[in-house]
């Protein structure tokens, strides 16, 4: 069963406890369900608990909706739903610019709800249902515990909440293209000072955590799918190919193309008949 997390902002009293209460959360993998009077609670919470999932109204005292999420999905990357009145529609505009999932009108369908909540659990990240490791064929652990063990800096206890975000904005975003430049703007902290309580915590330095990070999610995509090794470098955050195999080698001892030809089986099994890859490709 997921373990994910859902943060219900909405200050109706009556309309926070329904949402909380009436969609079957733990049916749907929810196992915490946090519940925030208004925007401002919202946002102290989202930075606390690091939800999964944010359904929020727009329409709360001391900090509306769509300020709690201008200020929180950029830096944690959840995935929200917002909710609100006909008149509020206008609304619907700031939300998609800020990358909300769903828009839903009241009065809430509480089926309308749970059906829009399924669709979007295929795209909370993997790494809450499963190891990264778990993933891997077991013959691949050991050599990716070697370049990153992910579950041993996850099980560290990690005190400060900025490292803790940033963790978990990584894990989310490392497919996309990020610098410690724009994480520190993000987080409005220098970039040296960032770099120190991350490498503190995780003892990693950010650059060199994100790069372990691809290459460990790397190796999942050349073990567990067809893709080309250039389309495994895209699909990881490396624009620039030549520069994903030079990392690539860096931590593994080997090229993409030399990994990809061992990793298929396990010593002693047949070859698998996949065909070989070269570094072209």
């Amino acid at each position: 069963m997921s373990e994910y997390t859902v943060l219900i902002a909405e200050d109706e009293e009556i309309i926070l406890q329904s949402l909380m209460r009436l969609p079957r959360w733990e049916e749907l993998g929810f196992s915490t369900v946090i519940g925030a009077k208004n925007g401002q609670d919202g946002l102290e919470k989202i930075e606390r608990y690091h939800p999964d999932l944010v359904v929020t109204d727009v329409k709360m005292p001391f900090l509306d909706g769509i300020g709690m999420l201008e200020r929180s999905i950029g830096a944690l990357g959840y995935k929200a739903i917002i909710i609100s009145g006909y008149e509020e529609f206008s609304f619907a505009k700031r939300a998609i610019s800020l990358g909300v999932s769903e828009y839903l009108l009241k009065p809430i369908d509480i089926d309308e709800l749970e059906e829009v909540v399924r669709r979007l659990l295929d795209q909370l990240p993997s790494a809450h249902r499963q190891s990264e490791l778990g993933e891997l064929p077991a013959f691949c652990r050991e050599q990716a515990r070697a370049v990153l063990d992910i579950e041993a800096v996850r099980a560290a206890p990690i005190h400060n909440k900025d490292v803790l975000s940033l963790l978990d904005y990584i894990t989310r975003h490392y497919a996309e293209r990020f610098s410690l430049a724009q994480l520190s703007e993000q987080y409005h902290i220098s970039s040296s000072y960032l770099n120190g309580k991350f490498k503190n915590a995780t003892g990693y330095a950010i650059n060199d955590f994100v790069n372990r990070y691809r290459i460990l999610r790397s190796m999942l995509l050349l073990t567990g799918s067809d893709m080309r090794i250039y389309e495994v470098a895209q699909a990881v955050g490396f624009e620039d190919y030549k520069y994903f195999i030079m990392v690539f080698k860096k931590y593994m001892g080997v090229p993409p193309a030399k990994f990809f030809e061992t990793a298929d089986r396990a010593p002693g099994e047949p070859d698998s008949g996949r065909p070989a890859q070269t570094e072209k490709e």
